[in-house]
């Protein structure tokens, strides 16, 4: 693959993850009824909405900022513990492949733009 289209493609991806981020964000800060009710059916607290709401935001900052490459890497990493939890949990709950698939696109989007990150968006061992 060339260098361009990885270029691409990562944007794609990563401007793809950002907006899903960013939304899944904004709605769960507003606390809407059906987010407070989910939230509880998987059993954790109603505030644990502000916190992840809170968290994507930073981290969709952080992925979309140049440089601070080590802060980068805990974004995504948040956000690979964030998604891969979700799933998790609505599997363990029992509920319905439709309510496990956002989780498991965001962990996706975010495995790929992680893989697909530029050298200057990677930390230098």
């Amino acid at each position: 693959m060339s260098e361009k289209t990885k270029k691409i493609l990562y944007w794609f991806f990563t401007l793809w993850l950002s907006l899903g981020m960013v939304s899944t964000a904004i709605v769960q800060l507003m606390k809407l009824p059906e987010e407070v009710e989910k939230i509880n059916q998987l059993g954790y607290p109603t505030y644990f909405l502000t916190l992840l709401g809170v968290w994507k935001l930073l981290g969709v900052v952080a992925v979309l900022a140049p440089k601070f490459v080590v802060l980068k890497e805990w974004a995504y990493a948040g956000f690979f513990f964030a998604m891969s939890g979700a799933a998790v949990s609505h599997i363990i709950c029992g509920h319905p492949i439709t309510e496990v698939l956002p989780s498991v696109l965001l962990l996706s989007l975010t495995v790929i733009s992680w893989y697909l990150r530029p050298e200057n968006r990677k930390v230098k061992s």
